[in-house]
């Protein structure tokens, strides 16, 4: 059995090392008549439980509700299956890879996360097109795969910074060795187009970067630095409503709604696992010409493997270099009704503008490994938003308090297949 976090090894490496390898090599499959299939899947049932009933945890801002108000325990939060089809022959192969999840609107329709075809144009360098992840963090390539997590999932302080997780495009990767070490250097450009909800979408263009990462032993490394432009929807008839208050709500919305608002990251990240334990930390900053502003994240975390059990902790926090509040509009001297109106608006604005995430988390769990390619987890998350953000929690009711802890129990079996 492949041992589980290991950024070195994308999914496909867990499920599928022996079709791919067919695709690092020039010439590994020259003598295969006919191209090697590889069918494989992945699969997380979780079940979420939060103490805060006047507000949601979600593991990603993609997810229409979580556990808290809507419900006590959802099951929402992680569960999801994946199934992937690998296909080689000489130096091409390709790869397409479906994943079932709740989405914004509440369903479970199936996107499709990957679907590119490489050419291995020399032993060491390689051309992809089509749809391809974003290598900007460690665990991009199989963030959706459970089983390869030592926690219940990525941290969301971390993660949730980068909502878009693959871009239709070109990369192209060059490894080679020096200084000891293995390197690997990927270059990338496209763009994303994601359907949200209510026919709002979630859009970016021209997005470019480069990522490059290090191996050698049980260590690997990567630094990252990703751009792009982001447009949405998401906030629009909130602007279109401040906009007829005359010159002062045009300048409300102007600056707040995302349309054509270049982002731009830095991410850096290593793991050390030598077997018996590890530990692995993640950083990154982005900086936006949007109200989204900019934020910093960080990550760090632990663990020991004992036979089949491997206890592990972790702390991770995100904080917003704007301010999750404003003024707005000016409501004295108006007319009962409406000032009531701006005030609503206020409100809306503000509520807007407090997804700006300002959190922190500590972590404990613990993950046994049941069967081959079978694994329990169980895990505590204290949450703490800061200053007048809601952190990373959402669908915040009236009696919700800011600035104050949430405890989120979660369980998780993952599965590969």
């Amino acid at each position: 059995m492949v041992k589980y976090f290991n950024p070195g090894r994308s999914f496909p490496a867990v499920l599928s090392t022996g079709v791919l390898a067919c695709g690092l090599s020039a010439g590994a499959c020259a003598a295969e008549s006919a191209p090697a299939w590889k069918l494989s899947g992945f699969g997380t049932l979780g079940a979420v439980h939060s103490s805060n009933r006047n507000v949601d945890f979600i593991s990603s801002v993609l997810k229409a509700d979580g556990a808290g108000h809507t419900r006590a325990w959802s099951v929402d939060v992680d569960s999801r299956v994946g199934a992937q089809l690998d296909v080689a022959t000489g130096r091409w192969s390709g790869v397409v890879q479906v994943v079932s999840e709740q989405r914004l609107d509440g369903s479970y329709r199936p996107l499709v996360e990957w679907a590119n075809i490489k050419v291995q144009l020399t032993p060491d360098l390689a051309l992809r097109a089509g749809r391809i992840a974003l290598p900007g963090f460690l665990a991009a390539e199989y963030r959706k795969v459970g089983y390869t997590l030592p926690w219940v999932r990525p941290p969301v302080e971390v993660y949730g910074a980068l909502p878009i997780g693959s871009s239709d495009g070109v990369d192209a990767t060059w490894r080679w060795d020096a200084g000891g070490l293995r390197h690997a250097t990927q270059v990338f450009h496209g763009q994303a187009d994601l359907d949200l909800y209510n026919g709002l979408r979630l859009q970016a263009s021209g997005i470019a970067g480069l990522a490059h990462s290090v191996d050698r032993g049980p260590f690997s490394g990567r630094v990252a630095v990703l751009t792009g432009n982001l447009t949405t929807d998401v906030g629009k008839d909130l602007f279109t409503a401040l906009r007829s208050f005359g010159p002062r709500g045009h300048a409300l919305a102007d600056r707040h709604a995302i349309r054509h608002r270049r982002v731009s990251m830095l991410t850096a990240g290593f793991t050390h696992d030598p077997g018996q334990w590890f530990v692995s930390a993640e950083a990154g900053h982005s900086r936006s010409t949007s109200p989204l502003g900019g934020t910093t994240a960080l990550h760090v975390g632990a663990g020991y493997r004992h036979g089949a059990l491997t206890p592990y902790a972790g702390y991770a926090r995100v904080h917003a270099d704007v301010p999750a509040a404003e003024p707005g509009l000016p409501a004295a001297g108006l007319p009962p009704r409406e000032a009531a109106t701006v005030l609503a608006l206020n409100a809306a604005l503000n509520g807007y503008l407090s997804a700006r995430p300002a959190q922190s988390t500590w972590s404990a769990g613990l993950r046994w490994d049941a069967a081959r390619d079978i694994a329990l987890k169980a895990q505590v998350d204290y949450i703490r938003p800061h200053g007048a953000s809601s952190g990373m929690l959402v669908n915040p009711q009236p009696a919700f308090q800011l600035d104050k802890s949430t405890h989120v129990t979660s369980v998780a079996l993952d599965v590969v297949f």
